[in-house]
């Protein structure tokens, strides 16, 4: 009587299977780094994984927040490769702040699709035809069905697929099948020596990664190539006690 169980071949290739329906991180993944070693120590592979997804959500109400994490998009965008497809429910982006975090406006494709549903269905259709650098959405609601679509489209054409959240409290901790899920918060800018107004400054956490731990950084905003650098006092780690004694 043939033995019932599974061989160890058979199980090898339901794993893999599984892996790759929830997106997990396989080795050999090309990766898109920061070039910040403290944020990319934190992610598998050193960096965000191409052909994948993942969210980005403003971390307050506030007008600041939600720029912050439009431009947090715009930096990984505009580090790709390729043109980069945006797709909105309404068209209310601000192309010269895109430009600013070196995302050109020659580069980007705009996509004005009217509702969430339409929205989900163009930025399905961007990641399944490929030859992007990136493809970004804000989405409202995504729900686990919804991401597994996108991650899938995304592994299959290697295109980084990139949801933005409008609000953080929109499906606040409910799961989905993407690799990283980011909030960003403006901070107060570096006061200078002199009169005037210092370098952006941003609360990035890492809410959620496979395969790693949750983390939070304080980095200056992205500058014209789209990178991001460690906050000046905080990268000197003399002045952090004195830092922390000014937020007491």
């Amino acid at each position: 009587m043939p033995d019932p169980s599974p061989s160890a071949a058979s199980l090898d290739e339901l794993r893999r299977r599984v892996r790759r329906l929830e997106g997990a991180l396989a080795p050999g993944r090309a990766v898109l780094p920061f070039g910040v070693e403290e944020i990319d120590a934190r992610l598998p592979g050193g960096g965000l994984v191409l052909g994948a997804l993942h969210e980005v959500a403003p971390g307050g109400v506030r007008l600041a927040d939600r720029s912050a994490a439009t431009l947090f998009c715009a930096g990984i965008a505009a580090r790709t490769k390729g043109s980069v497809l945006w797709c909105v429910a309404r068209q209310d982006l601000f192309a010269p702040g895109l430009h600013q975090a070196g995302l050109s406006h020659g580069r980007v494709l705009f996509v004005e699709a009217g509702e969430d549903r339409g929205v989900l269905a163009c930025f399905e259709e961007g990641l399944r035809h490929g030859g992007l650098g990136a493809v970004v959405a804000e989405v409202a609601r995504l729900s686990m069905t919804a991401s597994r679509r996108l991650q899938l489209a995304a592994e299959r054409s290697g295109v980084l697929a990139l949801a933005l959240r409008p609000s953080p409290e929109e499906d606040a901790g409910l799961p989905t099948a993407s690799l990283t899920r980011w909030r960003v918060v403006s901070d107060a800018s570096v006061p200078l020596v002199v009169p005037g107004l210092g370098a952006g400054r941003w609360r990035l956490e890492l809410v959620r990664c496979r395969g790693a731990e949750p983390a939070a950084f304080e980095v200056e905003a992205v500058d014209g190539s789209g990178r991001l650098s460690l906050s000046a006092p905080l990268a000197d780690r003399s002045a952090a006690p004195q830092v922390a004694r000014q937020r007491a």
